[in-house]
């Protein structure tokens, strides 16, 4: 069973991803802050995380670049879901190496799930 970790501020929304990917099959853990994700993927190593880049404690942006710096966390895929939408955000996330980047407004969470499994399909 894949193991996927959400690492999302926002109670409503952290809830709502956790069901749905449960819902799905996909055994689901959460962090609310930045430090608490980064500590998650190192010693859960989920097959996939979904990343929010406005957190308490440390942004996404740091937690993106740790992830890609540590080898046991370096290769597994991150998608970023995020309300900043600016070229240089979209920009600078994928250069930090994150496999997609998804603005929250866009996206319905059905649609979410969609790019979690396409995503890992390519694993």
């Amino acid at each position: 069973m894949k193991k996927i970790l959400v690492i999302e501020d926002e109670l409503y929304l952290r809830k709502s991803i956790e069901e749905i990917l449960s819902g799905e099959g996909y055994t689901v853990f959460t962090a609310s802050d930045g430090e608490e994700g980064l500590q998650r993927a190192i010693s859960e190593t989920p097959d996939l995380v979904l990343l929010d880049l406005i957190l308490p404690k440390k942004d996404g942006f740091s937690v993106l670049k740790e992830l890609r710096e540590n080898e046991a966390t370096a290769k597994i895929p991150v998608i970023v879901l995020s309300n900043l939408g600016e070229m240089e955000d979209v920009g600078r996330v994928l250069e930090l190496g994150a496999n997609r980047y998804l603005v929250k407004t866009d996206y319905k969470l059905a649609e979410v799930v969609e790019k979690v499994k396409e995503t890992l399909d390519k694993k």
